[in-house]
């Protein structure tokens, strides 16, 4: 048995409050009778839960906060690499090979950084729909230094968004604002963009791998829709290239800079709750 606010913050109807809020406005019912204390509790392998009158299939679901490493991919199969599942271990392994385990949302073979892996697929369905897709924040490494008068133009491009060509058989677009992060002085006045790249840093760093030589974090960039490629072909719609690029990251939810490259941990309920804003 589980609060009825705790397993519908967990399928992504919103934080506790925002659950409070249904249960006001008597949207919620189980059973065929509507539900108005946050701590009702429900059995999710009986109880028949309907919420604005779509009928929610409940389930104990898995969350996985991943440090993606490069060289693999976000796929079920690749005949070339490996994929994240393979970085799994076995007690994990059994709910991908089931059907149920997915990557909520992909990132590109040599980009690294906060991937989320879950059994709930009503959530990740919320979360990457277009009419509600979260932000995402990038941690950015630049082929060519700028100067402060090309980071301003930059600035100004990403806040108002542009047209990026075509790649490809994909098509051109245009691109939605997106928020860029650049100097010292900006970051004093965002202590969470500060960290975010102090983080980004040093995670990069330490568990790069030998070969590598340290990582340059130039920019914070926060997009809020998810095009293919997207990040790498906006910085070369302005003439850059992006050389290293790790997702710091998902809506609220930041990358915990203790899992290594390539670990993993499932997420504490906090940071469900996060995710589910």
């Amino acid at each position: 048995m589980d609060r009825i606010d705790k397993i519908l913050s967990h399928h992504g109807f919103g934080s506790r409050k925002d659950v409070k809020k249904l249960l006001r406005d008597e949207l919620v019912s189980v059973n065929g009778k509507f539900v108005y204390d946050p701590g009702f509790q429900i059995d999710i392998s009986k109880d028949e839960v309907v919420v604005d009158g779509e009928r929610i299939r409940l389930q104990h679901d898995v969350y996985i906060m991943m440090n993606k490493c490069q060289d693999v991919v976000c796929a079920n199969k690749d005949g070339e690499h490996r994929t994240v599942f393979d970085l799994l271990d076995e007690s994990l392994r059994h709910k991908f090979l089931g059907g149920d385990l997915h990557c909520m949302g992909r990132l590109d073979i040599d980009t690294e950084g906060l991937l989320i892996l879950t059994t709930d697929g009503q959530l990740t369905h919320r979360l990457l729909a277009p009419k509600t897709h979260a932000p995402k924040t990038y941690a950015v490494g630049l082929r060519d230094s700028l100067t402060e008068e090309e980071k301003a133009k930059y600035t100004e491009k990403f806040s108002k968004g542009f047209w990026i060509d075509r790649e490809g058989s994909e098509n051109g677009f245009d691109a939605e604002p997106a928020e860029i992060q650049f100097t010292m002085s900006n970051e004093e006045n965002n202590k969470s963009a500060a960290r975010m790249r102090q983080k980004a840093n040093e995670t990069a760093n330490r568990e790069s791998e030998s070969s590598r030589q340290d990582v340059v974090i130039d920019c914070l960039l926060t997009i809020y829709e998810g095009k293919f490629h997207q990040v790498k072909r906006m910085f070369a719609q302005l003439g850059n290239e992006v050389v290293y690029l790790k997702r710091v990251k998902m809506g609220q939810l930041e990358l915990d800079p203790a899992i290594p490259l390539g670990g993993y941990r499932e997420l504490t309920e906090e940071e469900i709750e996060l995710l589910s804003k």
